[in-house]
This record gives C-alpha cells, structure tokens and sequence, in this order.
C-alpha cells in the first residue's frame, strides 16, 4: 500500500475481454521479444499487467534538481512513472470514493522510429476532490534528520520553514510531534495540539545539525511515539524528512522496512520528504513503498511551503486503500506491449484479488497515469484490452472494482489530433526514457510537442520541463 498525504497520486489495473482462459502468466518473469529497439512482451507468452498504483514523484523532482544544477541524473534513479504523475492531468472524478477511469490510445508521433503497428495506450485514474468535505483531524509525527550532511543549505533550513509555515495553518485541534536523529534519536516534542503552537515553535527552533545518520533509530522511535500517541478517528502519519543517507546503526533497507511493514498494518502509514543535492533516493523510496507512503522530493522554500501546507493537510483523507491496476490484453488483436515505468511496483497476476497483497493508498483528487506501448495485430478489430482497477473502500475495507475496454477502432487517431495532456504524458514518459538512455524521441522532437502544447496546459510545472529539456538538448 502506499498511502497518500501530502501529493499525489497512484496507479492502475487493466484485463482482457474476452475470455478468461486467455490470462496470462505471472509479470515475475514475462519473455519479452525485441521491437526495433524496445523490447516489448509477447502477449502469446504474458497477456497481463498488474500492478500496484503510484503516487511517488521524488524521482522526478530530484532529477530537475540536478539538471537545473548542471548535473546528470543518475539512469538508476530514473523512474518514469514518477515524471507522469508528477503533472496535473484533466480525467473527470467520480461521484464518490474510488475511480474513475480512462482510457485513450494515439499513433506515435512523426519522427519517433516504432513499427507501422505500435501504438501509445494511456490509462489513467482520478479520485474525487474533497471540495466542502470536513477532514479527519491530524496526528503527524515529524521524524527529522539532524546529522551533520544536514546543515548544508537547503536542508534542515529548508525544513524548519516549511514546518514553521505548516504549524501555523493547521488546525487546533490537529497534533504535531517531533522525533529527531543524529547519533541517537530524541523526542524534541511530544504530542502537542496545535493549539499550543508555541511549544512547537520552539520546538522547530531548537533543531541544529551534527553527528553522524542513525536512520533506523529515528525510525524505530517516531513509529513507537506514534503508536503511544495514536488517536482514534484521526490520521496518523509518520514523516520523515532526511537525505537518506544512512551510515550508523541499521542501515539494511530491509530491517527497517520489516519494522515499517508492521506499522502501517496498523494505520500508521510513511510520507517520506527528500532534501539535499546528495539524496539516497533508493532507501528513501523502500521506506515509502513499505510504509504505505509515498515519497516526494523538495529543493526550494516555496516547493516545501506548498508541499505542507496546500498539500499535506489537504489530503489526509483517502478515497481508496491497496489500490492495484491489471490490463489484460486481448491476444487476438495484440502481439505485444510494454508498460513504461514501474518495474518495482509490479505484482504477480494472480494477486490483484488477493486482499494480503500491498497495492496503493490514494487520496483526495489524485490522478495516476500509465503508458503503454502496444504493438497491434495485422488488420486488429475488435476488443484490444480492458482496463480494471481494484480497491478496498476507505470506510468498511470492502473491495471493489471498476473496469473499461477499449477497441481496435480506438487506436487510430493521429498523435496530433491527441489533447494536450495526453502530449503531456508522451513528453514526461519519453524524456524520462532518454535519461534512463533507452530508445526515445529525439529531445529536439519532445522539446518542440511540449512547446505545442503548454499554451493549452497554462502551467508552471509544464514550463519548467520545457527548461529541463532544453538544457539537456544544449549540452547534446
């Protein structure tokens, strides 16, 4: 699970119509066959694709971070479902808790090498906004890094604004406390209403760097206050803000990811919040995935500001838990796809019923978007793939599911008839695919679309792509 808070949103599932029989095997270990250069599943092998739905956006914050910098984001560090559901889309909400969901599918554009047969399939979900809705009050356990990395600008400065500003927009009878850690973990601040800001004023004032990264104990001691202090018909979060540069006590990902594990079984779910020019965004990510969180990035004090306080209580609701999405493709009208992007939030076939399995937490007015590349049969009619999304109701833990199809006849549409954010999409997905150096468009083609588009769109975060792009073309 992975749960919501303060940003964003999760992923998808999608099935074949038709007949069951024709389900495939199993996403561990799909054969895939070469297309020109992208390697794309044989639906004759594996007609499914399930996964867990997503609503990190770290990856994409960092990497414009590092570009804006002058630097090259590490390939390893690229994920691109985190560059699409990094940006608003315009899907329509359902009426009540869940999805809605869409389903759209263009040509490449011109210029982009596929074979005559592939197409772009996008999928996207949205959950309902909560406009007039009444929140459940807070209880947010701030677990903050105060070893020494963290005195560099834009670190622990960074933080102690952005949780000044918070403080002093949330509400009365919301609850704040503060874990840090260096050496050691201490509690800086117990469980105090909002009420007496003051005291977490002081708090906040207090915070100084030095020493060396003891992640684990910070952890372990945030989640232990969080449970002492655990309010009924409340939000209980844990968040974490570090460079993720752990380096004394435990340091295995998977220690503390067993201790998250059990936490957020118990409605305590993980926001991680990354700073820093130097981020461990592995670890980072593991910590959010496992927590039932998500994890985002922030570089800058407005970035922070709107992060905690326009974001943050915003979306302390949830409209769905274990969120999964499954597409299962029609093997008679489908030789292959590919899904771009989240290779670690792929689950097995046969687990998109099973209620054990992790899927992931959405809150609010969330959107999550996925691409797919599909290579459609010679003469394609009919039913190409059905779309399908599972989740447990936020109220009784019910499942439910809702599903859509798409036909052949749907696939052909010219990319340039396609609406802006579906170019969008194309953009983000394919610029992050340069940066993981596989196949893409060339940048002066992703550069030129986006430019097409962002008159439409009217967004600073579109803007700022266009910079990243072209700064990236420049240096070749």
């Amino acid at each position: 699970m992975r749960k919501p808070l303060a940003l964003v949103a999760v992923t998808l599932a999608l099935v074949v119509a038709g007949c069951s029989a024709n389900k495939g095997t199993s996403n561990d270990a799909s054969p895939q066959k070469p297309d020109g250069n992208r390697n794309l599943i044989d639906t004759k092998e594996d007609n499914t694709s399930t996964f867990a739905l997503d609503v990190d956006t770290a990856s994409y914050t960092y990497a414009a971070q590092q570009i804006t910098n002058g630097g090259y984001p590490d390939p390893s560090q690229i994920r691109p479902e985190e560059f699409i559901n990094y940006f608003e889309q315009s899907y329509r909400e359902p009426s009540g808790d869940g999805f809605a969901v869409h389903v759209d599918a263009a040509k490449f554009p011109s210029g982009h090498a596929q074979s005559s047969n592939s197409r772009l399939l996008r999928v996207g979900l949205q959950t309902r906004g909560e406009e007039g809705e009444e929140r459940l009050d807070a209880n947010l356990t701030f677990v903050i890094d105060v070893s020494g990395s963290m005195a560099e600008r834009g670190r622990l400065d960074l933080v102690q604004d952005a949780l000044h500003y918070l403080v002093d927009q949330l509400r009365p009878t919301d609850a704040v406390a503060i874990v840090t850690f260096n050496d050691r973990a201490r509690i800086a601040r117990e469980m105090t209403r909002v009420s007496n800001k003051e005291r977490l004023h002081t708090a906040i004032d207090s915070l100084s760097a030095g020493g060396s990264t003891n992640l684990g104990e910070g952890i372990v001691t945030a989640y232990q206050l969080a449970r002492d202090s655990f309010r009924q018909g409340a939000t209980n979060r844990v968040i974490l803000l570090s460079d993720g540069l752990a380096n004394t006590g435990t340091t295995s990902s998977d220690a503390l990811l067993s201790k998250i594990r059990g936490e957020a079984d118990k409605e305590i779910s993980l926001l991680g919040v990354g700073v820093g020019s130097e981020y461990g965004d592995e670890l980072m990510e593991q910590l959010a995935d496992k927590g039932d969180g998500f994890v985002v990035y922030i570089s800058e004090r407005q970035q922070a500001r709107d992060l905690f306080v326009k974001k943050l209580p915003a979306t302390l609701a949830i409209r769905a838990y274990d969120a999964k999405a499954q597409v299962i493709f029609n093997r008679s009208t489908v030789d292959s796809y590919q899904l771009i992007g989240y290779e670690n939030r792929l689950i097995a076939d046969k687990e998109f019923r099973d209620n054990r399995v992790d899927g992931g937490e959405v809150g609010p007015g969330h959107s999550v978007t996925a691409l797919y590349v599909v290579k459609l049969r010679e003469g394609a009619q009919g039913q190409v793939a059905q779309v399908r999304v599972r989740w447990l109701d936020p109220k009784d833990r019910s499942a439910d599911e809702k599903s859509v199809s798409i036909k052949a006849d749907e696939f052909g549409d010219s990319f340039n008839s396609t609406d802006a954010t579906f170019k969008l999409t194309y953009v983000a997905a394919f610029f992050a695919e340069s940066l993981r150096r596989k196949p893409s468009a060339p940048l002066s083609q992703l550069l030129e679309i986006a430019r097409e588009a962002e008159p439409e769109l009217d967004n600073a975060a579109v803007r700022q792509l266009i910079e990243l792009i072209d700064k990236m073309q420049r240096r070749g």
